[in-house]
């Protein structure tokens, strides 16, 4: 997304609407973001010059801010509220899957005039995002910016876990994962099929996917600093950093 700045009310938001934020912020509280237009449209060249066939945008067509999965991230890496002036090129995955779109965000599937709508397209698979995270790499690697990759998504969600009658997430699965990560097994995840991924609830680790095929390519392993599970709550978590 090659932005100028972008401007964003994460409070006034889908789940978040009208409930109370770790830092008590009034829910009309604003935050702006400076955007890297010349980086963006640098890196989107790349790509494309390496066979992925990358989409841009300027503007935002519907909602004026940043979607809540770019939006989250900013907010936790400004945690102590200090300000954030780092610019941000926003990178986005298609990490819906079949599902998510057809069933309107919910958990069952939705229904127009008492039938049920066809399964979406399903999402980039996780050997192809890899693919995209390592072609980053070797274009970021030519460039005269200093950049950070921050990939941000929980892991297996229970509102998308079926087998688990969409109750908790599918903790066996992402055990997995996170046991190849730590090892460093970057290949595993990349022989992961996208019916694995979907029938798991792991739509999101999409994002994970490009930032290990980049670290792949840039030979970096992970530091893990906490990975939590959750039988009660929607999703579990991992955090890691992959240090030069």
């Amino acid at each position: 997304m090659a932005y100028e700045e972008s401007e964003s009310t994460p409070f006034q938001k889908g789940f978040a609407a009208g409930k109370r934020n770790a830092w008590d912020e009034p829910a009309d509280k604003a935050f702006r973001y400076q955007g890297h237009p010349q980086g963006a449209r640098w890196l989107a060249s790349r790509l494309i010059e390496q066979g992925v066939d990358m989409a841009y945008a300027y503007k935002p067509l519907y909602d004026p801010g940043l979607p809540h999965s770019i939006l989250n991230t900013l907010l936790f890496l400004d945690y102590d509220r200090k300000g954030f002036e780092v610019p941000v090129v926003p990178f986005a995955v298609n990490c819906y899957g079949s599902k998510v779109i057809s069933n309107r965000g919910g958990i069952l599937p939705h229904k127009e005039n008492g039938k049920l709508l066809e399964p979406d397209p399903p999402g980039p698979s996780i050997k192809r995002c890899m693919q995209v995270g390592a072609a980053t790499a070797r274009a970021l690697q030519e460039s005269p910016w200093r950049v950070a990759l921050v990939a941000s998504s929980s892991w297996s969600h229970a509102f998308l876990t079926e087998k688990n009658h969409f109750l908790w997430p599918d903790i066996e699965s992402d055990r997995a994962m996170f046991e190849a990560l730590q090892a460093g097994d970057y290949d595993a995840w990349g022989k992961v099929s996208t019916p694995q991924i979907e029938a798991a609830g792991q739509q999101e680790l999409l994002n994970w996917a490009c930032l290990l095929g980049a670290m792949a390519e840039l030979d970096r392993k992970p530091e893990v600093l906490d990975y939590v599970e959750t039988y009660v709550f929607n999703s579990n978590k991992c955090m890691a950093v992959f240090r030069p």
